[in-house]
């Protein structure tokens, strides 16, 4: 099993950073589906604003998703993850998506992905990952 660091939280609870979620999908894939073709989006590292510059210039726009898996399955083309870490509220609890310019930019580009034939989904922490991507791979 791929371990996720966590990171203790105010109330004594643990809850994994989005980077450490994000690497502990990335080594579950290596691990479990290890011939399958992936990426990750760089978007979230911390670089020089130099360096952001020229990252932002080789991408068509902002929002897209974490991890790009380029494996076509169950009628789709490849699987998209925007990946959230545990505890994340992406959603209103009427279902719509948050007032957040960010959540709504990334929303926007997991809908056109699908309108594309891609399965393209948000995902909120390391087991609800690893869960659609055993989905998709069965």
């Amino acid at each position: 099993m791929v371990e996720v660091e966590n990171t203790p939280k105010a109330n004594g609870l643990f809850m994994s950073t989005e980077q450490e979620t994000h690497i502990a999908i990335c080594k579950y894939l290596k691990l479990q589906y290890p011939k399958v073709l992936f990426t990750s989006e760089s978007s979230g590292l911390r670089v020089t604003m130099n360096q952001a510059r020229k990252l932002k210039s080789m991408r068509s726009c902002a929002g897209l998703p974490d991890i790009m898996i380029f494996e076509p399955r169950k009628n789709y083309y490849g699987l998209f993850l925007e990946v959230k870490r545990d505890g994340t509220k992406v959603y209103k609890k009427d279902g719509d998506i948050r007032q957040d310019k960010h959540l709504q930019e990334q929303e926007e580009i997991l809908h056109q992905l699908k309108q594309r034939g891609y399965f393209a989904e948000f995902v909120i922490g390391f087991d609800e990952a690893k869960s659609i991507i055993d989905f998709y791979f069965s």
